[in-house]
């Protein structure tokens, strides 16, 4: 059993290299684990006051474990919060009195296990309190809006099962959505505005979105995953931040899918939909996979923390800063200035 079970680890790893998935992210399946370092050095004006820094701060959790956190840097103060209303936990360092350039260091450990899921189990109850929140509708995910109830109530017509209608609602994203290389960083994470005046394109945030929004439509409680997803090799990783989606479905849990990602292996593979290796993406990116992932924040859209001053964040992957109280550009990390590295173990 334990041959049979090694030769079917290899089949699968050399299937994923003959689908081009190593486009996306390829680690090695034995070393998906690291120490990851964000260096912040804001640019502020000569008669800069104060400032703040606002970092995802990750947890350990079934697919991940974070340790040896260390936090170093010539701030007056800094701290580990929970945000109540988004359910995000963040790391908040302060400059009370700019004297020079305000810089930072936060790193941590990660041994990432993320793997494809069981198979689904759906029991037909109700899904439990906790997750309620997850249904919630907001400017961001407008669950509430007739645009999206008609396209779940069109999407889902013949469909009876929590299985069926999230697969249902999974294809649809798919094919009604694409990768648009031009959008900065991952997109707004706005589910209307792509849908509309983005005529279905966007990355990973704004395809995320889509999805997210559609289940809560449906009554399917579902939630963004903020995070990174490397390739596990040594150097900088700033341009891999990435989010998908969960969708709770009872008997099982939460299970991952994540249709902004077949839509970035069909831009770069030059595939249409109809194509077999899109089919494979399709199935690849359905209820988990074991690439290298790095959750780092699941709290809902629109944060606004404590000392904020600028505008709530659309929704909370990059390092976010404000400077007098004018937030900076996360989008443009040269211009704030930050920089992410990853060193392999």
């Amino acid at each position: 059993m334990r041959k049979l079970l090694l030769c079917f680890a290899f089949l699968g790893l050399i299937l994923g290299l003959i689908l081009g998935l190593g486009t996306i992210a390829s680690a090695d399946p034995g070393k998906k684990s690291g120490t990851v370092t964000y260096d912040i050095n804001l640019k502020v004006a000569p008669n800069s006051k104060t400032a703040n820094v606002y970092l995802p701060y990750p947890l350990s959790d079934k697919n991940q474990d974070i340790k040896d956190v260390k936090v170093s840097g010539n701030f007056s103060s800094q701290g580990v919060y929970r945000d109540v209303k988004t359910g995000s936990y963040y790391l908040m360092a302060s400059w009370d009195a700019i004297k020079e350039q305000p810089k930072m260091t936060f790193s941590f450990h990660v041994d990432s296990h993320y793997k494809k899921g069981q198979a689904l189990k759906d029991v037909g109850e109700k899904a439990p309190v906790d997750v309620a929140p997850y249904l919630a509708a907001n400017d961001y995910i407008p669950a509430d809006s007739k645009h999206c109830k008609d396209i779940v109530k069109e999407v889902c017509k013949d469909m009876k099962t929590t299985l069926q209608k999230v697969r249902a609602l999974y294809d649809w994203t798919i094919a009604n959505t694409y990768r648009d290389p031009n959008v900065k960083g991952c997109g707004l994470g706005d589910a209307i505005r792509t849908l509309t005046e983005a005529q279905g394109g966007g990355k990973c945030a704004d395809i995320s979105s889509v999805f997210i929004t559609l289940c809560r439509s449906a009554g399917i409680p579902c939630r963004d995953v903020f995070g990174l997803r490397i390739k596990g090799q040594d150097g900088a990783i700033t341009g891999d931040f990435h989010c998908w989606a969960e969708f709770y479905l009872p008997g099982t849990g939460w299970v991952q899918a994540d249709p902004a990602d077949v839509r970035k292996a069909m831009l770069i593979e030059k595939l249409e939909l109809k194509d077999a290796a899109t089919k494979k993406h399709i199935e690849f990116f359905w209820n988990g996979d074991d690439l290298f992932r790095i959750a780092l924040n699941r709290g809902e859209h629109a944060a606004k923390f404590m000392g904020m001053q600028g505008e709530a964040i659309g929704y909370f992957m990059y390092p976010y800063a404000e400077v007098d109280g004018k937030g900076l550009d996360y989008f443009a990390p040269k211009d704030f200035s930050f920089a992410v590295n990853f060193k392999a173990d």
